[in-house]
């Protein structure tokens, strides 16, 4: 008895690490993506991450860091539930505003770098490193002369998500910078 109780609990310890679900790989062999569900506690943290991932690219390039502006996360989470809303990925919103426009609109003073969208099932970091593998989008998030970034997303129920990165240059600095 002394021995078949710890192992017993080694065994069930064992077993709960092991995955339960076998993955899938597609026809090119690499893994299916699977739904990446957001809870609402993850929020923040998503766009902490993807700030600070931002910024340890910046910081390689050797260019200032960015600051998360709240009215660049409100422009960017208008658009990104006005593309589920309009069931595409595009800069324009169902208004036919630009990036501008919802920028202005959530009052945000300076110049406008970039907005870079995503439909998607992958996570945050998934679609940044897809964002640099396409070099325009690449030097958009490494401008030097940028200095605030907003992000956002919309998850719809059955997991596909929306996102929205909208760079800018704060209002004291878009007379040097542009």
């Amino acid at each position: 008895m002394k021995v078949l109780v710890p192992a017993l609990a080694i065994i069930l310890a064992v077993t709960a690490c092991t995955p339960t679900d076998p993955v899938r790989l597609g026809p090119d062999g690499k893994p299916l993506p699977q739904v990446y569900r957001i809870s609402q506690a993850d929020r923040a943290r998503i766009q902490y991450r993807m700030l600070d991932a931002v910024n340890a690219l910046r910081e390689a390039r050797g260019v200032r860091s960015l600051e998360l502006d709240s009215r660049l996360n409100a422009a960017a989470a208008t658009h990104a539930r006005d593309m589920a809303v309009q069931n595409r990925p595009w800069t324009f919103g169902s208004d036919g505003s630009s990036t501008l426009d919802r920028v202005n609109r959530a009052g945000y003073q300076g110049g406008v770098g970039a907005e870079l969208i995503a439909e998607t099932y992958e996570t945050e970091l998934e679609i940044l490193a897809a964002w640099l593998e396409d070099p325009e989008k690449r030097e958009t998030l490494l401008m030097p002369r940028l200095t605030d970034m907003g992000f956002a997303y919309y998850q719809e129920p059955n997991g596909k998500i929306w996102w929205s990165l909208i760079t800018g240059s704060r209002a004291d600095q878009v007379a040097s910078a542009f």
